[in-house]
């Protein structure tokens, strides 16, 4: 062992050879930068050893170190961030699940539904926001899981990603499928649902999911997924500049129809303003029913934390990702609040239950004005579409990430973390998760894929709220750009918070909701011991690992996120 190492028998001793307290301990345990600490010891049995596996740590050095040795093009500010962050946020969950949250369980009560959602998304954003400035680079929460909580917690948080993602992009897709045929019915262009329409239809009472008849294939869908795969291929510049230029103009949309619409509100609609609970179930309406839509238009908010993914892109992630995480949300919770009343206030809640609620609310102010607003209905639907493309580029972008960092460190086959030698971008990852998200987004219906992302995302946020807690205590040596306000101690008042918000949500989610996210966990959990835990680089290699990382660094970078000196050729004999 080097030197300048800490041996297992002395991080536990003072200087002058006191023994520390408990919380020095753990203190140890995370700030220990040994790769031989990795491996199994002689005296060790299998299943201490194998148990020790799944709670392994990855060091925070060896992450920075990461961010250093990237192979990816750090092209990204602030303000591209920011955008990244609105780009991913405005769509699905404004153009299309408000009106069915509206219709189905709130009313006109939807509008405090999208309010304690966007409670829970900012408590989460300033946990995400103090992970980020901490530790920037790719992978989202599965980073900071495997920097808090071990590799088999990482694990579940980027198995759960994927259902944020890259289901959050399918269900994005059938949206876009909606208001495309939309657009062509305005002028009495109709299509056929046998290529415009999910294969399948879900009902949630009973659960039940079965083959629509005249239902062939969503083409629209899937041909817009292929689409934006394309542009994430090509580059991370060319998708910054594209998702920018989207996200201006679907500003320039919801701020029209919220201002133009605003004088044809109708106060009669807002009456009940909470329906009362009718049907016996607590889903539908009433307070619980506000709870319950909360749970449902969460989606409109998952998108801010696809900013952290970007990490390893970003020109100075410490500083810009926590301003994209909380600005980008700060933005859409202020428009979301005012689309949502200007939308309940144009047509009573239960005509909203359509795949294209916007346009049924202008059409319900057309019947009772006997005006044509056919010039709004043709720009918002212009904009719902730029908007859903923006939100499925952010996505994809997020999840090919996360199958990078994933990859990187074997947990994954290695074939994601090619990069194209041109377009400096993780090719195979983003084509292979094009691919599937086309297939979903074709087949599947979006009520479906939009429960179980939301109820996935949240299941994120509680995990990422632990590891921020974790760390303030563990690791308070790191700098950290960002810190939620309250001192080394009522800082913890956040974080609590954000994870009770978290389960209260998921607890009111269907039950079938539940079920199908513990039923994908466990597919994940057949996949990490059969693959996964046998080809981490942490314990297949980890000396190699870490002299990899040491070895290739960019100095220039070194200088900013710093690498711990160690022997470790010296080590690995």
């Amino acid at each position: 062992m080097a030197d300048n190492s800490k041996s297992y028998e002395t991080e536990h001793v003072e200087e002058g050879g006191k023994p520390q307290g408990f919380l020095h301990d753990i203190q140890s345990r995370y700030a220990k930068v040994d790769p031989a600490s990795y491996l199994r010891r002689p005296d060790e049995t299998g299943t201490h050893y194998w148990g020790r596996r799944l709670g392994s740590l990855k060091p925070v050095e060896l992450l920075l170190a990461e961010y250093a040795n990237s192979e990816l093009r750090q092209y990204l500010n602030a303000l591209q961030l920011t955008f990244i962050g609105i780009g991913a946020i405005i769509g699905t969950g404004i153009f299309v699940l408000s009106g069915q949250a509206a219709a189905q369980n709130a009313g006109p009560a939807v509008t405090i539904s999208f309010l304690i959602a966007g409670c829970a998304a900012a408590f989460a954003s300033l946990s995400y926001s103090e992970l980020a400035s901490m530790i920037p680079v790719s992978g989202s929460a599965y980073t900071y899981a495997y920097a808090t909580m071990g590799e088999f917690v990482a694990w579940i948080l980027g198995w759960d990603l994927i259902l944020e993602y890259m289901v959050g992009a399918a269900t994005v897709g059938v949206g876009w499928s909606g208001y495309f045929k939309k657009f062509f019915g305005l002028f009495n262009i109709n299509f056929a649902d046998s290529w415009t329409e999910p294969t399948v239809t879900w009902d949630e009472n009973p659960a039940r999911i079965y083959y629509e008849e005249g239902h062939g294939f969503n083409v629209p869908g899937f041909v817009v997924v292929l689409l934006v795969t394309v542009l994430l291929c090509v580059g991370i510049r060319q998708s910054a500049w594209v998702n920018s230029a989207i996200v201006v103009f679907k500003l320039f949309v919801v701020l029209l129809f919220i201002f133009a619409m605003c004088g044809f509100v109708d106060r009669a609609n807002y009456d009940p303003y909470v329906p009362p609970n009718t049907s016996g179930d607590w889903h539908f309406f009433g307070a619980p029913g506000i709870f319950a839509a909360a749970s449902t238009v969460f989606f409109s908010y998952i998108g801010f934390d696809s900013v952290t993914t970007a990490a390893m892109e970003s020109k100075n992630p410490k500083r810009d990702l926590p301003i994209g995480i909380i600005g980008s949300l700060v933005i859409t919770t202020i428009l979301y609040v005012a689309f949502c009343s200007v939308m309940t206030g144009l047509a009573y809640y239960t005509e909203l239950n359509t795949a294209t609620p916007v346009i049924t609310a202008i059409e319900s102010v057309e019947a009772r004005t006997g005006k044509s607003w056919m010039w709004i209905k043709v720009i918002i639907i212009f904009g719902a579409l730029a908007g859903l493309t923006a939100v499925i580029l952010v996505q994809m972008l997020g999840q090919t990430r996360v199958f990078y960092a994933m990859a990187k460190d074997g947990l994954l086959p290695q074939i994601f973390t090619k990069v194209h030698p041109k377009f400096k971008t993780p090719y195979v990852a983003t084509i292979t998760v094009g691919i599937i998200t086309a297939l979903l987004s074709a087949v599947l219906p979006v009520d479906l894929l939009g429960n179980m992302t939301s109820v996935g995302t949240l299941l994120a946020f509680f995990i990422v709220h632990c590891g921020v807690i974790v760390l303030r205590f563990t690791r308070p040596d790191v700098e950290r750009w960002f810190k939620i306000p309250g001192g080394k101690y009522l800082f913890i008042v956040f974080p609590v918070i954000g994870q009770v918000i978290c389960v209260l949500l998921i607890a009111v989610a269907e039950v079938t909701t539940i079920w199908r996210l513990f039923v994908w966990m466990g597919l994940g959990w057949v996949i990490y011991f059969s693959y996964g835990i046998r080809h981490s680089k942490l314990h297949r290699d980890p000396i190699g690992r870490f002299a990899e990382v040491h070895a290739n660094a960019d100095t220039s970078k070194e200088e900013v996120y710093p690498v711990q000196d160690y022997d470790y050729q010296t080590n690995r004999n």
